[in-house]
């Protein structure tokens, strides 16, 4: 059984912080400043959390510099305090430990290379010349279609189809119902009804991922869809054909970016945001949540779109208001004209 209480001391020591008070408390635990007790551990980031401090019972707290002498407890110092709690509160998380082999429930195909190393789930089902790399781990009813590869131990926790050509690199999280590798919207009109377009591409998703729970990733319609490493994308967000995320990119829940969108690095969406196709957003842009973004952004920066949210009598005034907002402009404009010839 893995270790389940640390010493303050032991984690000072384990995540080079510097520690105040007894660093011989044992921790078995998480929590937060007004609820954590004498043996549980917790952080302080936010400075809105800050008049918590004082009356906390954790049995220590990670803390910037600045506030460590308001500290009533024990006190690891960090840099960066929610950087710091994210690496120790790892320690506390139960995952339960996979187990090597083929569940006898789970359906293999003859082709399939599987590792010996890898855990395949109740119910799952693997086809031909799909590869499950080494120390991987298929939780129950996980599908893993023809030409995909699950790298060395990445997990896919339930009910995940990897549909075609889809290539995971290492440690990638796949969370319960995403869908990975499905058709792109691909459609033609002719003249009087829609002709499907073959969609012939894949996905490469890169090393350390994490994909949310009811995500769907479609696969390209000739290149690839792609998401370079450490992207982070939470629950029920739509990437179309051909996107291309670029590394350490996180987006928020049912963010949606459509097709050939190509998004840069270190860039953060919110929630609800979408991005129109065939647009580049430049790296370090950040999109607040419900923006749409219409137009390429070409500098890193904060953007936003969308009114916000009103009085519902005023906002229908202001609706009403906006059909004719640019008959006032330009009514206005010729006011000004008039007044500068005056």
């Amino acid at each position: 059984m893995s270790k389940t209480e640390y010493s303050v001391a032991e984690l000072a020591e384990r995540f080079a912080l510097e520690f105040r008070g007894d660093g011989a408390r044992m921790i078995d635990g998480v929590g937060t400043l007004s609820g954590a007790g004498p043996t549980q551990l917790s952080f302080l980031s936010n400075s809105k959390y800050a008049a918590q401090l004082g009356g906390t019972r954790a049995g220590v707290v990670v803390l910037h510099s600045d506030t460590v002498d308001s500290c009533p407890t024990a006190a690891l110092i960090a840099r960066d305090p929610y950087v710091a709690y994210a690496h120790i509160a790892a320690l506390f998380e139960p995952l339960p430990a996979a187990v090597p082999g083929i569940h006898p429930s789970a359906v293999v195909a003859p082709g399939a290379r599987v590792s010996a190393s890898a855990s395949i789930g109740p119910c799952c089902v693997v086809e031909g010349d799909a590869v499950i790399e080494d120390g991987a781990v298929l939780g129950p009813h996980c599908i893993i279609g023809s030409e995909c590869v699950v790298g060395a131990q990445s997990r896919l926790v339930a009910r995940v189809t990897l549909v075609s050509r889809v290539t995971l690199g290492k440690r990638v999280l796949v969370h319960p119902g995403a869908v990975i590798g499905s058709d792109g919207f691909g459609l033609a009109f002719d003249r009087d009804h829609w002709v499907k377009l073959p969609q012939l591409g894949g996905v490469r998703i890169g090393d350390d991922c994490e994909i949310g729970a009811n995500t769907t990733i479609d696969r390209g319609a000739l290149d690839d869809t792609v998401l370079e490493e450490d992207v982070r994308l939470d629950n029920q967000i739509q990437i179309a054909h051909n996107v291309y995320i670029g590394a350490h990119t996180a987006m928020a829940g049912c963010a949606a970016v459509a097709g050939s969108a190509k998004i840069g690095r270190y860039c953060m969406i919110g929630g609800n945001a979408g991005v129109l196709g065939h647009l580049e957003v430049a790296d370090r842009v950040t999109i607040t949540a419900k923006s749409l973004v219409t137009h390429s952004i070409r500098e890193a920066g904060e953007y936003s779109s969308g009114v916000p949210l009103q009085e519902n009598r005023q906002w229908r005034r202001n609706a009403a208001r906006f059909k004719h907002l640019d008959e006032y402009v330009r009514r206005l404009s010729a006011l000004e004209k008039d007044k500068n010839d005056d």
